[in-house]
């Protein structure tokens, strides 16, 4: 009786499909993980660039409205300084606008213990300010800056998000009086962005590069918002 041949498969074609198949796999893999990244880092800068945005519409808003106002740098209780409205702080600052008056706290004090912070609410409460935005007719909390935050008028504009989202640093300078309109123009820069520490460049000021090796890069994103601002477009008081 005559046995029909059988073929089958190498050990050497075996070999050959099984790597075949484990490159496949492996690329497959490695595509994954790049748009992986690349979705992480497009919402992490997706998220810094909304709130700043939000920051950015509230404080063209905010001075819009208000009469013009000294914003020489407060930083103690000088009388030089004695009738402006904006209070520089190591660990945040304040700036007041006649109707309401903004407060902070940087993402570098915000890692420190609570009583620490300059910006506090008032009573006791521990929670910590980010950006919020207070009702203070009178300007009392730049006259006084050692008066904490009264929880019960302020709203926090600065939400931490997904990212642990901060400011790391705010300046505002006047560049322009128009005293026959009453009008003055100021320049306001800030800087907001992830507060993982270990991400972060000397002063804040951007993201570590991937070389640095410090690890997920793609949750770290500074940017910095450079806005002009006019006081003076409608009536009201500091």
């Amino acid at each position: 009786m005559n046995q029909g041949n059988t073929q089958g498969f190498t050990i050497i074609e075996l070999m050959l499909s099984m790597s075949f198949i484990a490159i496949l796999l492996i690329a497959v893999a490695m595509t994954t993980i790049q748009i992986s990244n690349i979705y992480t880092k497009g919402v992490t800068l997706r998220e810094v660039n909304q709130a700043g945005r939000r920051l950015t519409d509230e404080f063209q808003r905010g001075i819009a409205t208000s009469v013009p106002f000294d914003v020489t740098p407060k930083v103690d209780a000088s009388p030089a300084t004695a009738a402006s409205k904006y209070v520089v702080r190591g660990g945040g600052g304040r700036l007041c606008l006649g109707a309401h008056t903004y407060a902070w706290n940087y993402g570098k004090a915000l890692v420190g213990p609570v009583g620490n912070l300059f910006n506090r609410y008032d009573g006791g409460d521990s929670t910590q300010i980010r950006f919020v935005k207070v009702a203070d007719a009178g300007g009392a909390l730049c006259t006084d800056p050692t008066l904490n935050i009264p929880k019960a008028q302020a709203s926090e504009l600065l939400t931490s998000g997904d990212r642990d989202l901060v400011l790391h640093d705010f300046t505002i300078a006047k560049t322009q009086d128009d005293t026959s309109f009453g009008q003055s123009l100021y320049a306001i820069s800030f800087v907001l962005g992830t507060n993982d520490r270990e991400q972060l460049t000397t002063g804040d000021a951007s993201c570590k590069p991937p070389s640095g090796g410090v690890g997920d890069e793609d949750y770290c994103s500074v940017n910095r918002f450079e806005i002009l601002a006019r006081a003076g477009n409608a009536s009201g008081g500091n």
